[in-house]
């Protein structure tokens, strides 16, 4: 991925998509007591905005031709290593008679999906059912085309839901989700915090920042960071955690959501030398700054703060049963025998197994995505069933198992 602040100019549709949006942010604005709304409004419109927001129009997103490429997408031996996991948790959670279910948050192209489902046949542990949550009607449309081209025979164990089932049980995934959260963007010189706004300059006529003194709410939110800094430092905060993880605890009655993203814990997320942030945008395969240039046409995501996460699950009745890197969770879950696998399938095509052995690359080394991606294991059991951390269902976290830096 490559860090840009000059963008390619979208196609004449494109612009024309984006400045719908601006117009319904400015109208949003213009209707506001004081001519501005929060960053984290501005987000919410510009990812999720009903037929203009990123996640939501008909834009290809993922992918080569999209604006940036998820694990999935890169390798199926990252859904193999997903699947065995989920194996585990579906024949404790399932029994016998394969009763456990599969809930996919957010699932992209239908990748994972459909390679997932594959290899849980493999494993002869298919769930229930496999439900797909997405907002996007365009994603949805290549999922299930996606699942009819790679599984067309598992199609039909596919539900795409628009809410949270009940009394699921089962397993919960979630990869590159968190990230996709909005949020409260602020920043703290001294003891004055203040909250980034946007608002319309008929000036330039364009969205703007601007930064307004914090209500008193996040102002101590801020506060209570204790962030250590002797110049002014700007950063994020994710006040969503604690509502998404009750509905999530509404929802599942037994079993285990899988999450998976990029971040810090706690103590590294507000480091001194952090005091820009973490927040950044994807347009074309190129990583900027910029949130306020094309609104509903790029990407918008900030980094996740695992202690957050950890506290406000475990605040939702969860419990957080394991903490690790990727490349820890994929080598647990078995990534060295499916790649040797792999290759012994074509024993002779050399370009297959230079692509092989790239996309292992991709996937594990700290510089790509081995530590800067991490996986969280929270989990949920009823009465008189066994723990599944104790139980070693957890796989995936049996070596390297770090919740202590949560």
């Amino acid at each position: 991925m490559n860090h840009s602040q000059s963008l390619p100019e979208p196609s004449a549709d494109a612009l024309s998509h984006s400045k719908k949006l601006v117009n319904a942010i400015r109208a949003e604005i213009e209707n506001s007591n004081v001519n501005t709304i929060t960053f984290r409004r501005y987000m919410e419109m510009a990812l999720y905005q009903p037929e203009l927001g990123y996640y939501v129009a008909g834009m290809h997103k993922i992918g080569e031709q999209g604006d940036f490429t998820t694990a999935p997408e890169i390798s199926s031996l990252f859904s193999k290593c997903i699947a065995k996991q989920c194996a585990k948790i579906l024949h404790k959670v399932g029994g016998c008679h394969n009763q456990a279910c599969v809930l996919e948050l957010g699932a992209g192209s239908g990748k994972m999906a459909s390679d997932l489902l594959l290899e849980l046949e493999q494993l002869d542990q298919l769930p229930k059912r496999y439900y797909i949550l997405d907002l996007s009607p365009d994603l949805i449309h290549r999922q299930q085309q996606t699942i009819k081209d790679f599984a067309p025979h598992l199609y039909k164990l596919v539900e795409w839901i628009d809410q949270l089932p009940q009394n699921l049980n089962g397993v919960i995934l979630g990869n590159e989700v968190l990230d996709a959260m909005p949020v409260d963007v602020f920043t703290q010189n001294g003891q004055d915090v203040y909250e980034h706004h946007v608002l319309w300059s008929e000036e330039s006529e364009s969205l703007v920042e601007q930064l307004r003194p914090a209500n008193e709410k996040l102002k101590q939110q801020v506060i209570d960071l204790k962030i250590q800094s002797d110049t002014p430092y700007t950063s994020e905060l994710n006040p969503n955690l604690n509502g998404w993880f009750k509905t999530l605890s509404e929802s599942l009655q037994s079993g285990l959501v899988l999450l998976i993203d990029y971040g810090y814990t706690h103590k590294e997320y507000y480091l001194p030398e952090r005091n820009k942030g973490t927040l950044i945008c994807h347009y074309q395969h190129l990583v900027n700054e910029a949130p306020l240039k094309y609104p509903g046409l790029q990407d918008i995501t900030a980094n996740v703060d695992f202690t957050a996460v950890a506290e406000a699950s475990n605040e939702a009745g969860f419990k957080v049963a394991g903490f690790t890197s990727q490349v820890h969770f994929l080598t647990n879950t078995g990534l060295e025998e499916y790649f040797m696998q792999a290759l012994n399938d074509q024993p002779n095509d050399e370009t297959y197994q230079y692509q092989l052995a790239q996309q292992i690359r991709t996937l594990s080394l700290p510089a790509e995505m081995g530590e800067r991606f991490k996986c969280i294991a929270l989990t949920k059991h009823t009465k008189g069933q066994t723990d599944m951390a104790s139980d070693e269902s957890l796989i995936g976290f049996g070596q390297f198992d770090q919740r202590f830096r949560l």
